[in-house]
């Protein structure tokens, strides 16, 4: 085969990755559209993932173990993180809180060697627990935590990917950062760990979390924006140990 002709080809597989994972890109942006103010747009967030995905298509070296669908879902999330985050609508008393919280949450546990309760963080913030509880609604709210703002970089958890894997979970099976995080999230209490585990996992929005444990919308919010505050100080801890 000559060199045009290779490159042919090549430009034809990367345009037939592209069309064959289009429909990951509207999962992903729906996925996110669900914890997201009511001012953005899906197809902005779609927008940014197709970004993503052609991204993804052009660096995508199958050599380092990951599937490409694995590799394009990190790649098309972060983009649409990106675009949503280059126009910073959070207030900044939200900032302030969510670092608050999570000293709040640091300084429990390294006092009490255990998790740490609503109550404990609240009781440690000073405030009431309904406000505690509103305080991490708005955190939820107003940034998208996920396992990539857990203090690693993308590199970090796309290199440790391994190929064959079938969910996101499997995937912390293998490498430093996932055993280290596998680890982290058996730690938690049970109810924040199933809410992890069915919103990244199996891929249920809050509302249908929230069906399924018998709570509301916004009690399935403040679950998942403490358990991913409290993983973020478990693995900041991590990351000290590795430097």
């Amino acid at each position: 085969m000559s060199s045009k002709a290779a490159a042919y080809q090549q430009m034809a597989d990367k345009n037939e990755l592209v069309e064959r994972h289009a429909p990951l890109v509207k999962r992903i942006a729906h996925h996110l559209l669900a914890r997201l103010p009511a001012s953005v747009l899906v197809d902005d967030l779609i927008q940014a993932g197709m970004i993503g995905l052609l991204e993804a298509s052009r660096n995508f070296d199958g050599s380092k173990g990951a599937s490409f669908e694995t590799f394009a879902g990190i790649r098309i999330r972060g983009s649409m993180l990106d675009e949503i985050r280059k126009g910073d609508w959070t207030p900044r008393s939200v900032h302030k809180n969510g670092r608050a919280i999570t000293e709040a949450i640091r300084q429990v546990e390294r006092e009490t060697g255990r998790d740490a309760r609503d109550v404990d963080v609240a009781e440690k913030l000073q405030v009431g627990i309904d406000e505690y509880h509103q305080m991490l609604l708005e955190v939820n709210s107003g940034k998208l935590i996920g396992i990539e703002d857990l203090g690693v970089t993308e590199d970090v958890v796309t290199n440790e990917q391994t190929k064959g894997s079938d969910t996101p979970f499997e995937d912390l099976l293998q490498g430093s950062f996932q055993k280290a995080l596998a680890h982290a999230i058996t730690t938690l209490p049970e109810r924040e760990a199933i809410v992890l585990s069915l919103y990244y996992d199996e891929e249920l929005n809050l509302r249908e979390i929230g069906e399924v444990l018998d709570v509301s919308e916004s009690r399935v919010s403040q679950i998942h924006s403490q358990a991913m505050l409290k993983l973020k100080v478990r693995m900041q801890s991590w990351q000290n140990n590795e430097n």
